[in-house]
């Protein structure tokens, strides 16, 4: 199958091809419980309580009480027999969440209306034990219309502009999340702006190092290609054109991009014009974390709590 302008080839034969599959493989495995920190506003909560209700997760509220039962109250939702840790505030809901993971009481967690690094100077704390040999990064999970796969984009919310050891990490940890989904030899397009190699352009001399790195068998599991310019990396038609032999060109399943400015536009444009669905994680770190802006809806947090259950089954 050929979408517009040449874009992918066939669908991937892989066990999750849709954000439905990935609703249904994480209900197949069975809840995960999750610390749910500071959801104290309408959004965050009713995701919370809509991830519950789909069977996904077993959530334990960390927040001011009075807040979060004032929110459950102006959505009607009954909070009656959920596991409620009331702390004095969002600092405090960070750091009492990450103490329920380091002691094993919960297997994720999830960002309710609070900052994102509030949140995550919480995880990084060394004293807090949820650090690994890899280095935490963020993945999105995007479905449009216009491509035949789902894709990875990585990294849009953490790094901002990583190193050559730090995009290694990212793309290891985007190759194991693309193992998740059943995709058993996941495509990696490193993106830049140009397919060549310009000794001006950091982006193209890191992607370059990137594939070598992949031949040596310094990263593994998954067929790496760059660097590659965005249209290269999703149009066969373009790869053709520009005469770019590839296993990847054309037919990515992980886009790693320079940094967090162009990962973010790419994955917000995909999702505001290329009617994308999304999901987002953040991994490398002991337990999966649903890391979603607080402008997303209902079902990017349901889809989120489906990856991190698919990913705390994997840990299993």
């Amino acid at each position: 199958m050929e979408t517009r302008s040449g874009r992918g080839d066939e669908p991937v034969a892989n066990t999750i091809g849709n954000m439905d599959g990935l609703l249904q493989a994480a209900r197949d495995v069975g809840p995960i419980r999750v610390a749910v920190v500071h959801p104290c506003d309408e959004i965050s909560l009713r995701g919370a309580l809509d991830a519950y209700e789909a069977g996904l997760i077993k959530p334990i509220l960390v927040a001011p009480r009075a807040r979060l039962n004032a929110v459950a109250t102006s959505i009607g939702a009954d909070l009656t027999g959920f596991d409620v840790h009331d702390v004095p505030h969002s600092h405090a809901a960070a750091v009492y969440g990450v103490t329920l993971a380091s002691a094993n009481r919960v297997d994720a967690l999830m960002k309710g209306s609070l900052h994102t690094d509030e949140l995550m100077a919480a995880v990084m704390r060394s004293a807090a034990g949820l650090l690994t040999e890899r280095r935490i990064s963020h993945c999105y999970l995007m479905q449009t219309p216009f491509y035949p796969r789902l894709l990875l984009i990585t990294d849009a919310a953490i790094n901002i502009a990583p190193d050559l050891g730090e995009k290694a990490d990212i793309v290891r940890n985007a190759i194991d999340l693309a193992h998740m989904l059943g995709v058993a030899r996941p495509r990696v397009a490193i993106l830049a702006a140009v397919e060549t190699v310009n000794p001006q352009m950091r982006s193209t001399i890191d992607a370059a190092a990137l594939c070598k790195m992949a031949d040596r068998g310094q990263i593994v599991g998954a067929d790496l290609d760059g660097p590659l310019a965005f249209d290269n990396a999703i149009s066969l038609e373009a790869s053709r054109i520009k005469g770019i032999t590839s296993l990847v060109a054309g037919r990515a399943d992980i886009l790693v991009v320079p940094d967090i400015e162009s990962g973010n536009m790419l994955a917000k444009q995909l999702e505001y014009l290329g009617e994308a669905k999304s999901a987002a994680i953040v991994l490398g770190a002991r337990i999966p974390i649903i890391l979603t802006s607080r402008a997303d809806s209902s079902e990017t947090r349901i889809a989120s709590a489906a990856l991190a259950v698919l990913a705390v089954h994997a840990r299993r």
